[in-house]
């Protein structure tokens, strides 16, 4: 059997229409481009595995004349995995279809203020200058109101905490 161009540029074209469309914001494409590459990766195994042969269990042929059966058993767990993965993508779509009626994925505002923000050097970061909002949690500033009210502890007086 002669090797052909043809189904390396099929497994191509569906890696290719696969990631296109998990680019998209509609989780529906998400969930179609996923299913997508899940087909190609198990065609590219089964392609991967070798000529066709003669089944290893019947026994009535020379073994090099048999055929791997591990391209077959990865690719029915590849199977598997993807039925599990695209039953998990459709219960992510159905929920935020009924909680916001639209299965697109929203822009995050926080994210976009996040990477706006110029990255301090670790070593020139002071916690005392940085905005309120961005300290991290636990940070002696951050703890608003008196102290009075956190003096639930035997060795604390209440009225005795400094700042």
């Amino acid at each position: 059997m002669t090797p052909t161009i043809v189904l390396p540029l099929m497994i191509g074209g569906i890696y290719a229409a696969g990631v296109y469309l998990l680019l998209d914001r509609s989780l529906t494409r998400v969930l179609l481009g996923f299913l997508l590459l899940g087909n190609a990766t198990n065609l590219l195994v089964l392609s991967a595995g070798g000529p066709a042969g003669l089944a290893p269990i019947l026994g009535y042929a020379d073994p090099e004349q048999f055929n791997d059966p591990l391209p077959h058993a990865l690719v029915l767990t590849a199977i598997v995995i993807t039925f599990g993965v695209a039953a998990f993508l459709l219960a992510i779509i159905h929920r935020s279809w009924r909680l916001a009626r639209n299965e697109a994925v929203g822009t995050d505002e926080e994210d976009r203020r996040v990477a706006a923000r110029k990255a301090p050097d670790a070593d020139e970061l002071d916690p005392d200058e940085l905005a309120p909002e961005d300290r991290i949690a636990g940070h002696a500033d951050s703890l608003a109101g008196d102290l009075e009210e956190l003096a639930d502890d035997v060795d604390l007086p209440a009225g005795s905490g400094t700042r």
